[in-house]
C-alpha cells in the first residue's frame, strides 16, 4: 500500500477504510479499537451488512498511516482479502475511538 507522497508525519488527516473478507465476528473492531486508542487515532468503527467492516478516523498521518498498515492484516483470526482507503479533508470532528452498532 502506498501513501500520497511528501506529506509530513504530523499532518492531521482523515481517512475511511473499508476491510473486505473474514473480518466479522473475528473481534476486528474491539482489536482496531485498542490499536487506535494506543495510537492516538480518533474515529470509529462498525460492521456492514455485506460482511465488511469500514472505520472512519482522524489523527496524525504516520499514525493514521499505521492504523491502516494494521487493518491489512488484521487480529489473528481475521482474514484479510481487500482494504480500500479514502484518504479525505480532516476536519477534527472525532473524539475518543468507538465502536458504532
Amino acid at each position: 500500500m502506498s501513501f500520497p507522497v511528501g506529506a509530513s508525519g504530523d499532518e492531521k488527516v482523515r481517512a475511511y477504510i473499508r476491510i473486505y473478507g473474514v473480518v466479522q465476528g473475528v473481534f476486528f473492531r474491539a482489536n482496531m479499537q485498542r490499536v487506535a486508542r494506543s495510537l492516538g487515532v480518533n474515529g470509529w468503527v462498525r460492521n456492514v451488512a455485506d460482511g465488511s467492516v469500514e472505520a472512519l478516523v482522524e489523527g496524525e498521518r504516520a499514525k493514521v498511516e499505521e492504523l491502516i498498515k494494521w487493518a491489512l492484516r488484521g487480529p489473528p483470526a481475521a482474514r484479510v482479502e481487500r482494504v480500500i482507503v479514502e484518504f479525505r479533508e480532516y476536519r477534527g470532528d472525532l473524539s475518543d475511538f468507538v465502536i458504532r452498532y
